[in-house]
């Protein structure tokens, strides 16, 4: 949920020309659609918590993919200034990290309240290496109650963007591999556009 009020605040950075409406109007939309997914999970309201969590992450990057294409379309015409351009491009590239792992948080194991419930971790999109620990050093090591947390999966994404690659956890399923390669690719194409930029400028 912070992740996603993160990226939010991260539009503010950029240009009104980058930007689907006002910059604070995904904030707004974003805090407001907070409210039932909270009311929802405070209720033990499963399957309502997880569609109001699909539909903000859906929404999150949506706005994102949509900045990122009104960021390309701009560098041609040379309307946004060098810096408005470096601070655009490092505010959707920390929002593409976000955005990401936000999402393997949201679907792996069946989600977070699912991983919850379950206890200790086995069986998700990605092996993490306590995954791969057996159980006596898992029981010295005091993980036998493992399950992966938000910064798990926000150091994942962070590789992805990174190293364009999953550096210490294997991704096993193929709706993980798809996102992961989606989201090096918009990675990808915010750093070589923002090399490309540079490179006309000097």
């Amino acid at each position: 949920m912070l992740a996603l009020l993160a990226v939010s605040g991260l539009r503010l950075a950029l240009p009104e020309a980058l930007s689907v409406g006002p910059r604070w109007l995904l904030l707004v939309v974003v805090g407001l659609l907070l409210i039932p997914t909270v009311w929802a999970r405070l209720r033990e309201n499963d399957k309502l918590n997880q569609r109001f969590g699909y539909l903000l992450n859906a929404i999150v990057t949506i706005d994102m993919v949509w900045s990122l294409g009104l960021l390309i379309a701009a560098l041609p015409a040379h309307k946004q200034s060098p810096g408005a351009l470096l601070r655009s491009a490092a505010a959707l590239w920390i929002a593409n990290i976000l955005v990401f792992a936000s999402w393997y948080w949201r679907l792996d194991g069946g989600g977070p309240r699912a991983r919850e419930l379950s206890g200790v971790h086995k069986d998700g999109a990605f092996l993490f290496p306590q995954m791969t620990l057996n159980s006596e050093t898992k029981l010295e090591m005091g993980e036998q109650y493992w399950s992966p947390g938000f910064v798990d999966y926000l150091f994942l994404a962070f590789n992805s963007s990174t190293a364009f690659s999953p550096t210490d956890s294997p991704v096993l399923s193929r709706w993980a591999k798809v996102l992961m390669m989606v989201q090096a690719l918009i990675s990808f194409m915010t750093v070589a556009l923002l090399a490309a930029r540079a490179v006309n400028i000097l």
